[in-house]
């Protein structure tokens, strides 16, 4: 059932499953304590109560940490309250940290003691900024005051009703390049993407939630669209220990970005001979049975290598212009190539190669940059950046990004990526980037040193160039590889793992 604002979706769900587990995650090596769905909404609700006794509810308030039982109270807190909440990377160096809270206007700013010298440097940096509510702290100390004293001394219910179209959430991007911009979404476009379509998932299902928080796509389709399944959402505490943590909480489905698939499947691929029921059984549980992709290109080869185990790979495709997710793929319709289908709530259409999508998902602008706003939204059509086409069954396919397009002097149009997904089928190349460097196609790899060693691989730049060679059978002239470069280190990326381009 379709929801608009975030608060209907946590009511429904308390109503339903009030007693049952909402979230669990780890306080000790390997002890599990759970919070339920009433406590959920019991909590976020005096955060509301703690915050309008600030005088601070209506205003912009940034939440930076791991994800934590304090993260998503503080968020629900926030916006079920008539606040917006801007969520921030809690990798980040202080002083971009502390611009992005200047530059949201952030009043109020909750935070992990992890990253405490943010607070220390806010102080002095960031005038608006008014509270500092540290996380874990037991009590109050000196101008920083304690999430749990808050809690404590305002718990009750709060009542409000927040406007399907109002701000509820300013999230940043963290492009491969330019300056990052402050996405505006409204309860309607978070709500709404995490509910309008129904992927026949068991209510009460158990996922692990491994990815960033700050991210959209975690934090709308892990804890929004789970909260609507009354799900049980299990916090991962490190990606050094996702396969331990799997053990412990037993999930039956993990969203997670290709990177992190493609490490697993690397793991797979070390047990040939071994029966895969036992591999299966011993790597994630004969429970769980679904992996959801998002967030970058993924080798098709990998649905089939997991659907060998019993694993059912569904890839999705999104920007946190959208909310994030514009398509995504059901469990009883998988094509390998596509990224899914469009949501009930998305539109789609090509202009000059460009997929431009609107919809009830698409945000309102980029915060105080008008120019860039104007530059993304049409007539509320979205200009995804995205190179591609949609079919007659609202299956989306995806050739490259429109700014990454190479246009050679013989008007022929070369999509980067298009080579690089073709490279990156075998296993010796980790990373790689294709671009034009002196009026031919080069090829700059970052090769897998370790699975090298392990075949033996003795001369590595002989190796690529064969790869590459091999490539170049199969392609017309215009998209042929002419230049190899080997890297040493890999590539400088994102906070989201992707490659910095520029």
């Amino acid at each position: 059932m379709i929801s608009s604002t975030i608060r209907e979706i946590l009511c429904k769900t308390e109503e339903k499953y009030g007693d049952g587990d909402a979230v669990r995650y780890k306080i000790g090596k390997d002890k599990i304590e759970s919070r339920t769905y009433f406590q959920l909404r019991r909590d976020s609700e005096s955060f509301s109560r703690a915050l309008e006794s600030l005088g601070e509810r209506e205003n912009h308030i940034a939440l930076i940490g791991a994800t934590s039982y304090p993260w998503i109270v503080s968020y629900l807190g926030i916006v079920n309250g008539g606040g917006i909440a801007v969520p921030l990377d809690v990798s980040l160096p202080a002083e971009e940290i502390c611009e992005l809270l200047t530059r949201a206007d952030v009043t109020v700013l909750v935070m992990d003691e992890i990253r405490k010298d943010v607070g220390e440097m806010a102080k002095r940096l960031c005038p608006k900024l008014k509270y500092i509510i540290s996380m874990q702290k037991e009590e109050d100390e000196g101008d920083v005051l304690s999430f749990r004293t808050l809690l404590k001394e305002h718990e009750g219910r709060f009542d409000y009703t927040p406007d399907p179209d109002s701000l509820c959430t300013i999230m940043f991007t963290s492009g491969t390049t330019g300056k990052s911009k402050g996405v505006m979404l409204t309860h309607r476009n978070l709500a709404e993407n995490a509910t309008c379509l129904d992927m026949k998932i068991p209510e009460r299902i158990v996922i692990l939630s491994v990815l960033p928080i700050h991210h959209a796509y975690c934090l709308s389709m892990d804890f929004l669209k789970g909260m609507s399944l009354g799900a049980v959402i299990c916090m991962n505490d490190s990606l050094m220990r996702v396969a331990k943590n799997i053990k412990l909480f037993k999930p039956e489905m993990i969203l997670m970005v290709p990177l992190m698939i493609e490490t697993m499947a690397k793991k797979l691929e070390d047990t040939k001979g071994l029966p895969k029921k036992l591999v299966k059984k011993m790597v994630f549980g004969e429970q769980f049975r679904t992996i959801c992709s998002g967030g970058a290109y993924l080798n098709p080869a990998y649905i089939d290598l997991f659907e060998s185990y019993g694993i059912t790979i569904q890839q999705g495709y999104g920007m946190t212009e959208c909310s994030p997710v514009i398509s995504t793929s059901q469990s009883w319709d998988i094509r390998k190539e596509s990224v899914g289908q469009l949501l009930p709530n998305c539109q789609a259409k090509v202009v000059d190669g460009e997929l431009w999508v609107r919809g009830s998902s698409v945000m309102q602008g980029y915060y105080k940059m008008p120019k860039e706003t104007e530059e993304t939204l049409c007539d509320g059509w979205l200009r995804t950046g995205d190179l591609g086409y949609v079919d007659d069954e609202g299956f989306v396919y995806l050739t490259g990004r429109k700014k990454n397009l190479i246009i050679l002097k013989n008007g022929e149009n070369v999509s980067p990526e298009e080579l690089e997904n073709r490279l990156s089928e075998n296993r010796l190349v980790q990373e790689v980037l294709v671009r034009e460097m002196g009026d031919v196609m080069e090829a700059e790899i970052f090769p897998d040193y370790d699975y090298a060693k392990k075949k033996k691989v003795r001369d590595i730049r002989q190796a690529l160039q064969e790869i590459i060679d091999e490539y170049n059978r199969s392609v017309p002239a215009y998209k042929k590889i002419y230049s190899l470069k080997v890297r040493e280190t890999e590539f400088e990326k994102t906070t989201s793992r992707k490659i910095k381009r520029y």
